[in-house]
């Protein structure tokens, strides 16, 4: 949304950023790092931490910090009040019980999608994929896991959603690390992918962000025809065959997104 100068709280924007500088890969921060992950001056983010911390969101051993657990209170007002989550849920659930694999439901966020919703029985190990009862998990695909976009099934999907001029933006000067021995980095041949994506109404992903995830995605859209968010499935490499996924994954995801667009 956009906001007028006069109604823009900078300090708020300042300290949200530097909040936003905790992530898997930096889960302790001291304020040099938060000052270069957030682009502020060390001052003014030490500043922040500590104010975070005097609040509750952060810990501190006196020179680096991390998230305290307070901050659960943001997800955890969302997933009891947010529609989406709620709508799709019981969705998961069933398509979970009726196949015996692991749905999740993901919205876009700027450079990375989040799992909003996931089927209820799931269970992670400590790491690496696992198998409960033929259901194959992935270490990381959490309730409220960050993902990159552009190496994930669902990712792909919401930016072939987006306008051609949208999606421009979004690629200028962006480069695609390499996550897997199997991440696309050529740009591209990225460009190329999306733009398949729009014809096909469903993307595939095999190890590009993790080793062991295959996945399956195509988007939930309401009845205005705006993608919302993307529905996908995470399987085995031989449920990801093409034979398969034209008979039974890619025909229950699409018959998914057609029951919940009236909901959405």
């Amino acid at each position: 949304m956009d906001i007028n100068k006069a109604d823009f709280i900078e300090g708020m924007a300042k300290g949200m950023a530097v909040l936003e500088s905790f992530d898997t890969e930096r889960q302790r921060l001291n304020a040099t790092l938060a000052a270069q992950r957030a682009g502020l001056t060390r001052a003014a983010a030490r500043r922040h931490l500590l104010t975070l911390a005097y609040l509750g969101y952060l810990e501190t051993d006196g020179s680096y910090f991390w998230l305290a657990a307070k901050v659960l209170r943001f997800s955890g007002s969302y997933l009891a009040s947010a529609r989406l989550p709620r709508v799709l849920q019981p969705t998961l659930n069933r398509l979970a019980a009726q196949t015996r694999e692991s749905f999740s439901a993901v919205v876009l966020d700027n450079d990375e999608v989040v799992i909003v919703a996931r089927s209820g029985n799931d269970r992670q190990g400590s790491g690496g994929t696992s198998s409960v009862a033929g259901r194959f998990l992935a270490y990381g695909l959490h309730l409220g896991a960050r993902l990159p976009a552009f190496a994930t099934s669902t990712g792909r999907v919401l930016l072939a959603a987006q306008s051609r001029g949208d999606f421009a933006a979004w690629m200028k000067g962006r480069a695609l690390p390499r996550l897997t021995a199997r991440t696309l980095t050529d740009a591209k041949a990225f460009r190329a992918i999306v733009v398949q994506v729009r014809v096909d109404d469903f993307c595939v992903a095999s190890e590009e962000h993790e080793l062991g995830v295959h996945a399956l995605a195509v988007p939930l859209r309401n009845l205005q025809g705006q993608t919302v968010a993307a529905l996908n499935v995470v399987t085995s490499p031989q449920r990801l065959e093409q034979e398969v996924l034209q008979r039974e994954l890619l025909p229950l995801l699409l018959d998914a997104a057609r029951e919940l667009r009236p909901l959405l």
